[in-house]
């Protein structure tokens, strides 16, 4: 039979053990993030300049350091994290704070990178875009930023019923000079023209539901389809981000709450 000391010495060496351990992670840690930001007040100027070398790879369509600047700035929210998961597990969340801070201005096209909120005019329909930025869903895996379309003209015909659509999971070879505005516009062109089989005389726009207005985008939406534009892909998800009665959940900048 084993038997295992609980002597005073013996616990002291598995607390030199636990110790050590620890101090091996935290140089690991250190040997691969310490050269990132480890305070917000530093991060922010680095993330900015990360979103700056990422529009600038974007527009030169050049992959390879659109993705390195992606890591990168998952890296350093992992840093501002201590290394711990959940970098964008809330409002303070170390993520969702660098996004915050360095959200475009309201109607201005963001940078690559940046999320921003701004409206397209396709055809003869007005689009208010969500573009996200460098935490975006899957931004570590696909090409393009996510970005939602959503009416601004809730009275008249839109691409669909509930005045709302996501555009998510676009990955396909990058385009020079490809801004997000035009970008967003030749997309849901695209979709208007084969998914609604839209001509240019009808369009193909539908119009927005009364349930679709009453409730104001605060519903989830579980259809789900496939576009393919641009040889890129999109579909359909669950969202809850933006409302059409203006309010947007707290970690937007300078927007209200939805109390619906």
């Amino acid at each position: 039979m084993v038997r295992y000391s609980n002597s005073p010495a013996q616990l002291g060496f598995d607390a030199l053990l636990v110790d050590a351990d620890k101090a091996n992670q935290q140089a690991a840690f250190e040997k691969q993030y310490g050269h990132l930001p480890a305070t917000m007040e530093e991060a922010v100027p680095h993330f900015r300049d990360l979103i700056d070398q990422h529009h600038a790879a974007m527009l030169a369509a050049d992959a390879e350091s659109v993705f390195r600047l992606r890591e990168t700035a998952h890296s350093l929210a992992l840093r501002l994290n201590k290394g711990e998961p959940g970098i964008l597990a809330g409002p303070e969340a170390p993520g969702c704070k660098l996004a915050r801070l360095t959200t475009a201005e309201d109607g201005v096209v963001p940078l690559w990178g940046q999320g921003g909120c701004f409206v397209i005019t396709v055809g003869r329909m007005r689009v208010r875009i969500e573009m996200d930025g460098l935490f975006g869903i899957g931004g570590r895996h696909c090409t393009w930023m996510n970005f939602t379309a959503n009416a601004v003209d809730w009275t008249k015909p839109f691409l669909s019923q509930t005045g709302y659509r996501s555009f998510v999971g676009l990955h396909a070879d990058l385009v020079p000079a490809m801004t997000p505005d035009v970008f967003a516009t030749e997309v849901i062109a695209t979709y208007v023209q084969k998914d609604l089989k839209g001509s240019s005389r009808s369009y193909g726009l539908i119009a927005i539901l009364p349930t679709g207005l009453q409730r104001c985008q605060c519903a989830a939406f579980n259809a789900r389809c496939v576009l393919q534009t641009l040889g890129r892909l999109a579909g359909e998800r669950c969202s809850m981000r933006t409302h059409a009665c203006g309010a947007f959940p707290p970690w937007r900048k300078g927007r209200r709450e939805c109390t619906h």
